[in-house]
């Protein structure tokens, strides 16, 4: 059966087929033998009173049945994740819904597992016994395992927050404790951020839920980016607001969307100049403010040298007289 749908699958278009049939092939070739033995099993006369093998074979059924409802919840997201391209220029909607699904299908995957585990429990009859004799302490042992387990479900129950209200999506462009970088991976129970040196930087979900960070890329990836130049006073700024827009106008990663040149502060030495561009990601403004400010600083240095920041000395020369005295 799996030989047909492989081959349907690899002649298909859509990812729909393999993305469920790659999955699903290993845990439904155990599983259905298992289902056929279970069902042929009482037929068989000397292996009916079996009771340790049909125990063994029940255990089997449930952990493999288990792995397929994991893989079907996997081939959904994959299936989902295919109809959003995350290389796209303005990839909002591609990241918000990668994360929603990642974030989600992790969570049901450990309940899953969460519900097989106890299954294959109940299928011991000592560990029936001890569930009804525990079951009037149940209020205490709740209590107890809730304070244990405390730190795991706050970040469960963040994560499935998170999921929801989103304010982070994988490849958002974020500062955390004082570090650059992107949202790399969502997990059950912490974000991965990779940093501009490349290094990883782990948060817990409850991290971005309890605690304030900066997200430059929440709606969309356009942002701005400012470049100070210190110059002084003599500098003609009509001519460096015209070289600014030259350099932007001539530099492929600006958006045509802002460029100005302001003086923001004077001090009793500099003036302060501030070019304000825009670019469309986080990344590209990085690339487009150093550019900017590398040749600003050649057009004063080539067109201007006088206007380059300098400390003025005034020396006043004594009377001959007064000198002498």
């Amino acid at each position: 059966m799996f030989w047909l749908l492989r081959r349907f699958a690899r002649r298909s278009d859509t990812i729909v087929d393999s993305a469920f049939v790659r999955r699903a092939n290993r845990p439904a070739l155990i599983l259905l033998p298992l289902l056929a033995i279970q069902f042929a099993l009482p037929s068989v006369q000397s292996l009916a009173g079996n009771d340790a093998l049909r125990h063994l074979i029940g255990l089997a059924t449930i952990t493999t049945g288990a792995w397929i409802v994991v893989a079907m919840i996997r081939g959904a997201a994959d299936l989902i994740n295919s109809h959003y391209d995350m290389s796209v220029a303005d990839n909002y909607t591609a990241r918000r819904m990668h994360t929603q699904v990642n974030v989600i299908s992790r969570v049901l995957v450990v309940l899953v597992i969460i519900i097989g585990i106890a299954l294959g429990l109940m299928t011991f009859p000592r560990m029936r016994e001890l569930g009804t004799s525990l079951l009037a302490s149940a209020g205490i042992a709740g209590i107890i395992v809730g304070f244990a387990a405390r730190p795991v479900l706050e970040n469960i129950i963040a994560g499935v927050q998170l999921a929801l209200t989103q304010p982070i999506n994988i490849d958002d462009v974020v500062i955390v404790d004082g570090e650059w970088g992107r949202i790399e991976e969502i997990t059950t129970t912490y974000v991965v951020v990779r940093i501009w040196d490349d290094r990883r930087l782990i948060c817990p979900f409850t991290k971005f839920i309890s605690e304030s960070f900066q997200n430059w890329t929440r709606r969309t990836a356009d942002i701005l980016g400012t470049v100070i130049i210190y110059a002084d006073y003599t500098v003609p700024v009509e001519d460096v607001r015209a070289e600014l827009r030259r350099i932007v106008e001539a530099h492929q990663k600006w958006d045509r969307r802002v460029c100005a040149l302001q003086v923001t502060d004077a001090t009793e030495s500099t003036v302060q100049l501030r070019a304000l561009v825009s670019a469309s990601s986080a990344s590209n403004a990085w690339d487009l403010r150093v550019d900017v400010r590398e040749q600003l600083i050649a057009y004063l240095q080539r067109e201007h040298p006088h206007c380059l920041p300098r400390t003025r000395v005034a020396i006043q020369e004594q009377p001959a007289d007064s000198a002498a005295g």
